[in-house]
């Protein structure tokens, strides 16, 4: 889905005019947003609109922030799509593994210490239980993705010994 379309599509749950009034903008801004637009076709209604600009800031600076920041307002969080790097398969699925293995290990790790001391979890305590959950998440969720993209799965060819 085009970011136009994901305007639009969020637009109209509520109506333009209340979205634009929310936002202090105008309706006619808000309608363009929900348009294609395109900067070398001059014949194009639609204006550059905010989703565009993010994902040119992120591009641009290679930093995600902007994304999870994002992914936090709404009550969720950013995981980047996992890279294979290693071409051996079975080595490369053991490795995520392990390292899903160490991350909740870690999360464990963090708890325990969090209330082993005075069997509170004081607000610095929880933060740092946050960065550790955060971390989980984002490796489970990196190895979901890798599984589901098929980056575990060997061709026919390749068990065969013929690649």
């Amino acid at each position: 889905m085009q970011s136009h379309e994901v305007l639009k599509q969020a637009a109209d749950k509520i109506g333009v005019k209340a979205l634009a009034a929310t936002l202090k903008l105008s309706p006619a801004l808000i309608y363009k947003w929900c348009q294609e637009s395109d900067a070398n076709d001059p014949d194009a209604s639609g204006a550059r609109n905010p989703l565009d600009r993010l994902a040119d800031i992120v591009r641009e600076t290679g930093d995600t922030a902007v994304a999870n920041w994002i992914c936090h307002e709404a009550d969720g969080f950013f995981v980047a799509n996992p890279v294979l790097s290693n071409p051996d398969i079975e080595t490369e699925l053991l490795s995520n593994t392990q390292q899903m293995v160490r991350s909740f290990s870690q999360l464990l790790l963090t708890v325990t210490k969090s209330i082993e001391d005075d069997g509170q979890i004081e607000p610095v305590e929880a933060d740092r239980i946050r960065d550790a959950w955060e971390l989980f998440k984002n490796t489970v969720e990196s190895f979901t993705v890798a599984c589901e993209r098929g980056l575990f799965h060997e061709s026919q060819k390749t068990r065969n010994g013929n690649g």
